[in-house]
């Protein structure tokens, strides 16, 4: 919940002054009423648009919700679903997020699905646990239907502090065993505190394929030399 419009328009000059993204693909999720207004402007760049969150249902008396139909009129690519925020504040749980999934799919949206364990869990040794209950919404579905995993360990996020690269690696590569199990075949993105200080070292990690990234995409400065640190990686 950071961005208005002068602020998004900064933004947008910042990403101009920096080389357009090669080898890469990039993407932004604004708040929702920025999507419109950034629409043209990333298209142009070559960047896609995506939305923080959508609502279940095409349309109706949901008063203060955003439907899948809504954000592909915006013209967006992506939504992220399951974000720890959303588990954890906005209290949504596994066969909410689920309804949003089939609903995006049926939009022709792009789903980034987060997952992630709390500190509690990684002490405890249950990682592996709680990512195998946030991936069971997949046991079934179709392959050839668009989508992205984002792990995002939760105590990582927006402390400044990062598993160890072993942890990870482990930890990306348990993921793609599971999504494997499921006839799945996905991108898995990192997500918790990556900055343009550790995304190299990330980003080169068997197993991740892209980032999520928060606090650093509200600069352009920071955002590109993460965009720049992917494009430069040797695969």
């Amino acid at each position: 919940m950071n961005g208005v419009l002068a602020e998004a328009r900064e933004f947008v000059r910042g990403m101009e002054e920096n080389p357009a993204p090669e080898r890469v693909e990039v993407a932004l999720m604004p708040p929702f009423t920025l999507l419109h207004p950034l629409a043209e402007k990333l298209s142009s760049r070559g960047i896609r648009l995506g939305a923080q969150n959508v609502y279940y249902e095409p349309k109706g008396a949901f008063t203060g919700s955003i439907s899948p139909l809504m954000l592909r009129d915006a013209g967006c690519h992506y939504v992220i679903l399951g974000h720890s925020e959303r588990r954890d504040i906005m209290g949504e749980k596994e066969d909410t997020i689920k309804h949003k999934l089939l609903a995006a799919w049926d939009a022709g949206l792009e789903p980034i699905l987060c997952i992630g364990e709390h500190l509690e869990d990684r002490k405890a040794g249950t990682t592996n646990k709680v990512l195998d209950q946030q991936l069971a919404i997949l046991e079934g579905s179709d392959n050839s239907k668009p989508l992205t995993i984002a792990y995002e360990p939760v105590w990582a996020i927006g402390t400044g502090v990062t598993p160890t690269l072993d942890e990870v690696r482990e930890t990306h590569a348990f993921i793609h065993e599971k999504l494997q199990g499921f006839g799945q075949d996905r991108r898995v993105l990192y997500g918790g505190s990556v900055n343009p200080n550790n995304a190299a070292e990330l980003l080169a990690l068997p197993g991740v394929d892209g980032a999520l990234v928060g606090g650093a995409s509200l600069k352009a400065d920071s955002f590109s030399q993460i965009v720049v640190a992917a494009s430069n990686l040797d695969r």
